[in-house]
């Protein structure tokens, strides 16, 4: 990890954030209700509690902050309205910030993948998000069965949708990306 220096991290996190993590106060009401827990090695609680002692690189390098789905459930379940989401959001972007690679690697290469169309077309380009994952992930033939089928229902469009303000989205992503540097 590139110079992760403690006090730095959890100023960031809060900058970007605006909540600081001891307000959670470790109920678990964010775990239970969370979708993708089964599927993660360690509860979402438990990634603000490794902020909460200290343990940055924990939290970075938690498969839990990947999986992610950013759905809300758990923000809507705390009785504290500690944005569980935000902050799982802000955590894997300082992950990248400093370096920090998923132990997942195809994960994080859907996220950058997922990122990059939205900072290109203002909203996911599923089309688009394939090829660069595709690209990326170097797994070809994955789910290749499935494409004539998605076309043919017309899941999956050849060209990206029309946004108004992509400017305006383009200018958030390079102001992001200032910040963070």
């Amino acid at each position: 990890m590139k110079n992760l220096k403690a006090k730095d991290f959890k100023q960031k996190l809060i900058a970007i954030t605006s909540q600081d993590p001891a307000q959670c106060y470790q109920c678990g009401k964010c775990s239970a209700g969370c979708p993708v827990r089964d599927f993660a090695e360690a509860p979402p609680n438990r990634v603000v509690r490794y902020v909460q002692l200290g343990l940055y690189d924990k939290a970075m390098t938690s498969p839990t902050i990947w999986l992610c789905a950013g759905c809300q459930t758990c923000t809507s379940r705390c009785p504290q309205e500690f944005d569980l989401a935000k902050f799982m959001d802000a955590v894997r972007e300082l992950a990248i910030a400093y370096g920090v690679k998923s132990a997942d690697k195809k994960t994080q290469e859907f996220h950058e993948a997922f990122l990059k169309q939205i900072e290109n077309f203002g909203r996911a380009y599923e089309l688009g998000m394939l090829i660069d994952y595709k690209l990326k992930s170097k797994d070809f033939f994955q789910d290749v069965d499935l494409a004539p089928s998605t076309f043919s229902k017309g899941k999956l469009s050849l060209l990206p949708h029309n946004v108004k303000g992509k400017q305006q989205i383009k200018k958030i992503f390079k102001e992001s990306g200032e910040v963070k540097k």
